[in-house]
């Protein structure tokens, strides 16, 4: 891996972004582009605090062991949920665990695979990023600037039905889906 420090940031995250991809393909690992960057592929803005992707439960620790032969400084955080691979002062986080849920070959196979800084990954479809970001809401972490930007710009590709189905037991998601609807981002503040 060439050296990345030198880079901007936003550089510095898309190099991180291709090479965790790309070591993650390479060993054979199946896996999906998640979180900000899975909604920028989609035609949100470029998030600028870290990468995300999706691994199976079981393939946690082989994805641990590709990155770190790829390069990547590799952490085990208290959360157990995830793991983190840096390179200099950038993260990749790779979820193994979503929602208190453990990340599912069914799940990954929801993902589609598309060009991503020339790169061909599996890209986790918006509305299931959206549904994700929404359950992961509460009551130390209810910052809605940092889903409102992405559903405003790609609103017309989210599936409303969906979301408001797999968040309706979750207040914070649904004082989300208020505002949205208020803002008419859900297509004229439908409820169905």
């Amino acid at each position: 891996m060439d050296d990345i420090a030198g880079r901007s940031r936003r550089e510095q995250l898309r190099a991180a972004l291709k090479t965790a991809a790309s070591a993650l393909a390479n060993a054979g690992i199946g896996f999906a582009l998640a979180g900000g960057y899975a909604l920028w592929a989609h035609g949100a803005p470029e998030p600028d605090h870290d990468v995300d992707f999706l691994v199976a439960a079981d393939d946690a620790s082989a994805a641990a062991e590709a990155l770190a032969e790829a390069g990547f400084a590799v952490e085990q955080p208290p959360e157990n949920w995830l793991f983190k691979a840096h390179l200099g002062s950038v993260f990749v986080d790779i979820l193994h665990t979503v929602n208190g849920v453990a990340v599912t070959s069914e799940l990954l196979g929801t993902a589609e695979c598309q060009d991503v800084l020339a790169v061909r990954m599996p890209v986790l479809p918006p509305t299931r990023v959206i549904i994700q970001k929404l359950r992961a809401l509460d009551e130390h972490n209810c910052d809605f600037a940092t889903v409102l930007p992405a559903v405003r710009a790609i609103r017309e590709t989210l599936r409303w039905k969906d979301i408001r189905a797999e968040t309706a037991d979750h207040d914070y998601a649904a004082a989300f889906l208020v505002l949205a609807d208020r803002l008419r981002l859900t297509g004229d503040g439908e409820q169905s």
